[in-house]
């Protein structure tokens, strides 16, 4: 069988390792920022192209391949129909969630916000709109109280070359077991980016903690500023620590042992945080949103 790879970042590189150890990988198109995977193609001397490919420029670079299947995992860019009717038998994708749910970008991520106590991912055809096509297979996968962002992506790093490889074990189209997906079901999620980590004081203190915790460290952070300084929170607890209800939400309830900050329904602990300069935290001041 030959397979074409489309694959992104840590976690696309090493899917792709593992696919080539045991298939036959005629070429890989990936971003130009996937500096491993680029070198990793050169080295096994795999063509490769990097960038965008709509408009074309993808299919000028795929269309001399005899391609039986075409895999994407945590491919950033969606395709064409040209590359998607390239391959003999099927494309098709692995996604981050349990489709139909949170179709889009970085969808661990906001499961975590949306205090989900599972996600998963999916293996589906691949279709012009963004992860519409029917399902082949999926793993579901524990959300727990403590995960992050990361932590649920190391999840997935264990299961996605299992599902990858139960998909690649059926040759052919015909042979696959596909469930349409219901779109009465389905929900999107946008791309995120550093600058959306913005925390708002007036959330409830389960919703920040599940803000701070979808975004902390290796990600960008959730973040506040404190006397115009940037301050991003890693991880937050929450304590019985009383409050007047006409404090404001930001407000720096203590500084000793620990920052406290009231919240619209309850008074956090800031666990764990970053800033670029040392801070005072004095009580009485507030947290803001800029």
């Amino acid at each position: 069988m030959k397979i074409a790879v489309l694959v992104s970042g840590g976690l696309g590189f090493s899917v792709l390792k593992q696919i080539n150890a045991g298939y036959q990988v005629v070429c890989v198109l990936t971003d130009s920022n996937s500096f491993a995977i680029i070198d990793y193609c050169k080295n096994n001397e795999i063509p490769f192209f990097k960038g965008n490919p709509r408009n074309g420029k993808g299919f000028d670079f795929i269309k001399s391949f005899h391609i039986d299947v075409l895999a994407s995992i945590n491919y950033l860019f969606l395709i064409e129909d040209d590359i998607i009717n390239h391959p003999k038998e099927y494309a098709f994708n692995i996604h981050g969630s349990l489709l139909p749910k949170y179709r889009g970008r970085t969808p661990h991520v906001w499961a975590i916000i949306n205090n989900e106590d599972k996600t998963g991912i999916t293996a589906h055809l691949i279709e012009k709109g963004c992860d519409t096509g029917p399902i082949i297979s999926q793993i579901e996968i524990p959300i727990e109280e403590n995960d992050t962002g990361a932590t649920v992506l190391d999840k997935y790093a264990e299961v996605y070359y299992p599902l990858v490889e139960r998909v690649l074990l059926t040759t052919k189209k015909k042979d696959l077991t596909l469930i349409p997906q219901d779109n009465l079901k389905a929900t999107y999620f946008g791309k995120r980016t550093p600058n959306d980590g913005k925390i708002k004081w007036d959330w409830s203190k389960e919703r920040i903690y599940n803000w701070v915790r979808a975004q902390a460290n290796p990600y960008p952070g959730a973040f506040s500023f404190y006397d115009g300084e940037k301050v991003i929170i890693d991880r937050i607890s929450f304590t019985d620590t009383g409050f007047h209800y006409k404090d404001d939400n930001g407000l720096i309830i203590a500084n000793q042992p620990k920052i406290l900050i009231k919240t619209s329904n309850g008074v956090v602990a800031l666990e764990s945080i970053r800033t670029e300069k040392k801070l005072t935290f004095e009580v009485g001041k507030k947290l803001k949103e800029c």
